[in-house]
């Protein structure tokens, strides 16, 4: 199986306006999206649209209509000219737990047999709102990125500032980095790292109570974490509109 589970930490780091560090230990999916039906089979407490103790719904992804995950990645790769005949597509995000899931950042990495081609940032926030970064990807061996933010995501961080990704190809561990910075120094710092696990009923049992209720402390965890940024004198910044699903080529 090409799917996997990665066990590790996230970290945030906060310097602006106000200092601010918090970590948390997380496991994420990684599914090779033509593999999906194959897990819903083989592993009885995971199921693929449908309620399980895990589970995964193509509609938490993409344009979120339930349509097939892969058919909309190939179809935008098309759009934006960068399809370098790409013939997989493997997705990091968290799961579905008891029917619930919160995910600030889904990457699907798009490959060309082995060779990685593309990368969709899908970002959420807790309005229910989304966009995606779509980048090519130039060098395999030096995964490095950057974009102008696009999408209201921290209610206590400016729009005017940049993204810079740097990241490996995941295998035996998986390694994401996130920068912030605006035009004179770094604003937050985001790090995802994590070690590969077998995608099985054993390995779901063990994470299931490893970290209980993972799903639910995101989401509670990111309120807390607010609160206690307002209370350290953080400032509230409103959003201009409100959108559902954006996405943007970074690469012209």
């Amino acid at each position: 199986m090409n799917s996997c589970i990665y066990n590790g930490v996230i970290t945030h780091t906060r310097f602006k306006p106000v200092k601010h560090f918090l970590k948390y230990k997380t496991f994420s999916f990684f599914i090779d999206l033509d593999e999906i039906e194959k897990l819903d089979k083989d592993i009885k407490i995971f199921s693929y649209n449908k309620f399980n103790i895990f589970s995964f719904y193509d509609k938490d992804h993409g344009d979120r209509d339930g349509k097939n995950l892969k058919v909309w990645v190939l179809d935008n790769l098309k759009k934006f000219n960068i399809d370098e005949n790409i013939n997989n597509v493997k997705l990091l995000c968290y799961p579905r737990i008891f029917g619930y899931v919160f995910n600030p950042l889904s990457i699907f990495y798009c490959y060309k047999g082995n060779s990685l081609k593309a990368i969709f940032y899908e970002v959420k926030n807790t309005f229910n709102e989304q966009h995606t970064y779509i980048f090519k990807v130039k060098d395999k061996n030096k995964i490095e990125q950057k974009c102008k933010k696009k999408f209201y995501v921290s209610p206590f961080m400016d729009m005017d500032t940049y993204y810079n990704f740097k990241l490996l190809n995941p295998n035996e561990k998986l390694s994401i980095s996130i920068k912030q910075v605006d035009n004179e120094d770094i604003i937050l710092t985001a790090v995802q790292t994590g070690k590969k696990k077998e995608f099985t009923f054993k390995q779901l049992i063990i994470n299931f109570f490893r970290y209980p209720l993972m799903s639910v402390k995101i989401i509670s965890a990111i309120h807390f974490e607010a609160l206690l940024l307002w209370r350290k004198g953080a400032i509230y910044r409103k959003r201009d509109k409100k959108i559902k699903n954006n996405l943007s080529y970074e690469n012209n």
